[in-house]
């Protein structure tokens, strides 16, 4: 993990004097994504699926000339701040979208590496690169906002996640990250991690989790059940598309 980490410090301090990327192509044409908004969350998950492992490049042929793929190794991302409580998927609310997104994404594969790192103000990997598919499910069911202190700090989560990734098998390799806000958190700008990922040969596939415009959001416990109020929706959607193009992924808004 160390090398990513002083990659990244020097980066950030080369910032000042360097330039930033800023040529940015959008990651998919608004029909693709509203395609796939509207599909329901399994097909959703499954869509996602088949163009992570397209665009990653599943190596094809052998010595037999038989086809067969090799597996790719992912990381999932989930965001764990306070705003994923927001209920703009009635009845559901977003981090149970996400994870349920997640869960049939795991589901739906068969030979591919996969970790979990959740984050909120900071990360935590929640399971390393694994093929137990079934530890997977339990630590994604397992997830619940408030295991980590609040806040949305996307570059670190990325870093933590690619850090994950640079010494896992295979050449193909993958961030799916999910959330649903605007970067407030951590020392790691998310566009030097996406940055410190694509020069480590990973792609990120960005979901932006919720609705536009309002979404009633649980503020406590009253008398007769929780208390809810009206915030606006915000996701860094330029911000977004900007790290998963800088790495050759796409982002899609969940929605």
């Amino acid at each position: 993990m160390l090398p990513l980490w002083w990659w990244l410090r020097t980066k950030r301090l080369s910032r000042l004097s360097g330039t930033r990327m800023s040529d940015v192509r959008p990651a998919a044409g608004a029909a693709e994504r509203l395609w796939i908004a509207r599909l329901p969350v399994t097909l959703r998950s499954l869509c996602l699926g088949a163009w992570i492992v397209a665009a990653a490049g599943p190596r094809i042929g052998s010595a037999r000339s038989e086809t067969h793929s090799e597996g790719i190794s992912i990381v999932i991302a989930i965001d764990m701040s306070s705003s994923m409580l927001a209920e703009d998927f009635a009845p559901a609310n977003r981090i149970d979208v996400a994870k349920q997104t997640a869960i049939e994404f795991v589901r739906a594969r068969t030979s591919d590496r996969i970790g979990l790192v959740a984050f909120a103000a900071q990360a935590l990997t929640q399971v390393p690169i694994t093929t137990d598919y079934a530890v997977l499910e339990q630590a994604l069911k397992g997830l619940h906002i408030g295991m980590l202190e609040d806040g949305t700090a996307i570059g670190t989560g990325i870093a933590t996640a690619a850090s994950r990734l640079r010494r896992a098998p295979g050449k193909s390799k993958v961030i799916v990250l999910l959330t649903d806000g605007v970067n407030n958190r951590g020392t790691v700008d998310p566009r030097t991690a996406a940055q410190a990922a694509a020069a480590l040969g990973i792609k990120i596939y960005v979901i932006g989790v919720g609705k536009r415009g309002e979404a009633p959001v649980p503020t406590g416990q009253g008398l007769d059940g929780l208390r809810y109020e009206m915030m606006q929706v915000e996701i860094d959607e330029p911000l977004m598309t900007e790290i998963a193009s800088m790495t050759g992924g796409r982002y899609f808004r969940a929605t």
